[in-house]
């Protein structure tokens, strides 16, 4: 098969889930034989034609003259110059800049598939009038797109329930880490079950400022290490307010490494999303032996079940970390049964499998459906693989 991957700010990954997604993803086709093709921005920094059996296609983005909207720009360039290849697939990871594109599909375009990742419009970053635009959009997608995929049982219940729209669940994976290096701890100032931490974007949603308000109440000394890009404005608002606090922010960390000993050593791990999606951060952090800590949502739910501590508001945050869960037996249970996730429905070779099977099933409907004269002749589709 011959296969695109549209929507990404490109591979190597550099920058956060949806690429991380694609780089794994066409990895794991192209040692399966498959020609795999990843768009990426003219700007990212890899200046090679392939990597690792990958061929990369180079789009011009104009995001330092218009921001944002220039995804919009970027993603109908990337569609449109695909469906000049004879790709068999085309995959759109993500929704709300590529929607408007879909306009330009024609009955002769490959299989489109669109992966809805998470509840755009509920990110708190949005006004009204942008949550009202998503929502188009997301309507659009899910209109337009030959099949649809949710990375998450809660987002297909959403898709299911909000537009009566059955899609493939097929989360994003992780590999299990057996070897950690305490060493990386001293690079942070930190020992071994002497710190907290977390990991994410610095958007609202995250909750970033509900777990560290309940640091800051619980009156622990211990340090709580915040990994991410902390420049943007709410970033900065974020360092300003917790100064002098014993919050440090150590700025991205992109060695993974370095990331599983921060999470398998940390006393206790927090996971603040609450927009939706199979968040591959989480993932990691089962796969890492962390003790996680997990704001209460039918997303992370979904995925952890009964194997990590809830909160809803900082007073939680703040009994956590005055808690002794962190050497009970209820520890050990959490990180063998999160473990246990990873093996049976998580990992990377099982998510790629998932994938090149639902590939080929879409791509021998497809065919079927153009060889009957536009009459379809289809399986039923199945929401789960």
């Amino acid at each position: 098969m011959k296969i695109a991957f549209l929507g990404t700010r490109g591979i190597p990954n550099n920058y956060g889930g949806f690429e991380q997604f694609a780089e794994y993803i066409s990895q794991g086709l192209v040692k399966r034989g498959h020609s795999v093709t990843v768009y990426n921005p003219h700007f990212h920094t890899y200046d090679k034609d392939i990597f690792n059996g990958i061929e990369i296609r180079k789009i011009w983005s104009p995001e330092k003259q218009c921001g944002p909207m220039a995804n919009f720009i970027y993603d109908f360039l990337s569609l449109k110059d695909a469906l000049k290849q004879d790709f068999d697939i085309i995959y759109e990871c993500g929704y709300h800049s590529n929607a408007l594109s879909y306009y330009i599909l024609t009955k002769d375009s490959p299989v489109i598939i669109t992966n809805m990742d998470g509840i755009e419009w509920k990110r708190s970053k949005w006004n009204k009038g942008t949550q009202n635009l998503i929502k188009f959009l997301e309507k659009i997608a899910v209109k337009k797109s030959d099949y649809i995929i949710s990375d998450n049982l809660g987002i297909q219940e959403y898709y299911r329930d909000t537009f009566n729209a059955d899609s493939f669940f097929i989360p994003y994976g992780a590999d299990l880490v057996n070897q950690f290096n305490e060493n990386y701890l001293t690079d942070f100032n930190v020992k071994r079950n002497e710190y907290f931490m977390l990991i994410a974007r610095f958007e609202p949603e995250n909750n970033l400022e509900m777990v560290l308000d309940g640091y800051v109440k619980s009156g622990n000394k211990r340090p709580f290490l915040v990994v991410g890009n902390e420049k943007a404005k709410y970033g900065q608002y974020l360092v300003k307010k917790y100064a002098g606090k014993n919050i440090i922010f150590t700025g991205p960390v992109y060695n993974i490494e370095i990331l599983n000993s921060l999470r398998a050593n940390a006393r206790y791990y927090f996971h603040g999303h609450s927009v939706g999606g199979t968040n591959p951060s989480l993932l990691e952090a089962m796969a890492s032996n962390a003790l996680i800590v997990s704001h209460k949502n039918i997303f992370n739910g979904s995925v952890l079940e009964n194997n990590a501590i809830y909160f809803s508001n900082s007073d939680e945050v703040c009994n956590v970390i005055n808690s002794d869960v962190y050497k009970s037996e209820q520890r050990d249970i959490f990180i063998a049964n999160n473990r246990e996730k990873i093996t049976n429905l998580y990992n990377w070779d099982l998510i790629i499998t998932q994938h090149e099977q639902l590939f080929e099933k879409l791509c021998k409907e497809k065919k079927a459906e153009r060889s009957h004269n536009g009459i379809q002749i289809t399986e039923s589709i199945p929401v789960k693989i």
